[in-house]
């Protein structure tokens, strides 16, 4: 039974009359729902949201990565629907969970978007489906968790119907590698499931790269996000200690940089944002903790890391104390809140715990960014200041915390009374510029 169920399956993916849903329509479901239909399958992008739901029914993308055009033609001719009915699950042959994964404020994993669309998606779990868990999490949780649950339903894994793990592994922003060229890596949970899997991927992604569990392709994420958070860390530690011994940290880096092998460039920031790297380590760390042991790096890593804001603070108030000004009853204007440049994503980023430090000190904080127009984030509310020279001319310190290019950096360095750039985005005309302080 189960090679037919397997064959019959195969054959529907590949000739593409398999309907595939993507459980969650964010920064990863939604461009994968674009490859899917691109490679011709029809998609069911299914969200609990009905805001994201009706955008996409009109034809219109919310993700920067995803162009409208691209949603509009693929509603258009039929190939992406979306709803918030879960039951539209039983008319799918292909899954994918792309539900986050954040932490609690206590450091926990939260599953809880995983544990919810696994109980949405048991009650469609039909014979001949593949179902693959994208979101990240730490290794064990695909085993443990979402195949007993769909294993309650009668049917088994490997035979009735087949599950995975393939890390997300989408860098917002990125036009280089995209959802459709970055290798997928993709571990069953027994060779069959990952037979079905790759059938499937292999169908919308330019590379798939076949490992030999769910446990595997959890770590491999993992890893991925702990070894630059690790690298980050130390950068940002030798900031700290290049500005106790007066040497430029930048000058340093760059000239590491030249050596060909044995290197790789790491840049210092105000903090750690994003989805993945603040984040998927600190799961490790967790699940090593119920094995008794202490994952040293990760928890070093992340110190360093979360303490950068606090740092970045400290050269604001110390370059106005400088101009005989304090910190308290400044006037400082933050110029980017996005957590990496030229996009629209505020998760996790530095600059919301900078501005916040900037306020419980005095600082009289505005902001500009011109792919966040405003912001409401756990009781933080601000909307973007419109003219950005006025405020640039009125601030008593300018601080960069996000180097979009769309910045006139010529023109803020000309109009500004004092800058403190964390992202050495002045460059070499902030070097020895002396209004200009960097990290």
């Amino acid at each position: 039974m189960s090679n037919s169920v397997q064959s019959q399956l195969v054959q529907q993916l590949e000739n593409k009359t398999a309907t595939v849903a993507i459980l969650g329509l964010g920064y990863v479901g939604l461009p994968l729902a674009a490859v899917m239909a691109e490679a011709g399958y029809h998609v069911i992008g299914i969200d609990p949201v009905a805001e994201k739901v009706d955008m996409i029914q009109r034809g219109e993308s919310y993700v920067m990565d995803v162009p409208t055009e691209q949603v509009a033609r693929y509603v258009r001719e039929g190939r992406l629907e979306a709803t918030t009915d879960f039951a539209a699950l039983s008319r799918a042959q292909a899954v994918s969970i792309c539900v986050p994964t954040p932490l609690r404020k206590t450091g926990d994993p939260d599953l809880s978007f995983i544990v919810s669309a696994t109980e949405a998606l048991f009650p469609y779990m039909h014979r001949g489906m593949v179902v693959v868990l994208e979101s990240s999490t730490y290794p064990g949780t695909t085993r443990e968790m979402v195949l007993s649950r769909l294993e309650a339903s009668g049917l088994k894994a490997g035979e009735d119907f087949f599950l995975a793990f393939s890390p997300e592994r989408v860098d917002p922003g990125r036009t280089d590698w995209t959802t459709y060229n970055t290798p997928k890596v993709v571990g069953g949970i027994t060779e069959a499931c990952c037979d079905v899997s790759v059938a499937w991927y292999r169908q919308a992604l330019e590379t798939v790269v076949r490992v030999s569990s769910t446990e595997v392709a959890e770590m491999a994420k993992l890893l991925e996000n702990t070894f630059r958070m690790i690298n980050i860390a130390m950068v940002n530690e030798l900031a700290i200690m290049c500005d106790r011994l007066g040497v430029d940290v930048w000058e340093v880096i760059d000239a590491a940089a030249t050596k060909p092998f044995g290197f790789m460039k790491f840049t210092p920031g105000p903090g750690l944002g994003g989805h993945c790297i603040p984040i998927d380590p600190l799961y490790l760390s967790w699940k090593l903790k119920s094995l008794k042991y202490t994952a040293r790096f990760i928890e070093l890593a992340s110190e360093i890391n979360t303490g950068m804001p606090r740092f970045a603070v400290t050269k604001v108030q110390d370059a106005l104390n400088e101009h005989s000004k304090a910190l308290k009853g400044s006037a400082v204007l933050v110029l980017g809140v996005a957590y990496k440049p030229d996009i629209d994503d505020l998760r996790e980023s530095p600059a919301l715990d900078v501005i916040g430090l900037l306020e419980q000190k005095g600082a009289h904080v505005k902001y500009h960014d011109p792919f966040i127009p405003h912001f409401d984030h756990e009781g933080l509310a601000m909307t973007a200041v419109s003219d950005l020279m006025t405020e640039v001319r009125a601030a008593d310190c300018v601080v960069i915390i996000t180097n979009h290019k769309a910045y006139d950096y010529d023109a803020i360095l000309e109009n500004a009374k004092l800058i403190v750039d964390t992202r050495n985005a002045l460059g070499e005309r902030g070097r020895t510029h002396p209004k200009v302080v960097r990290l």
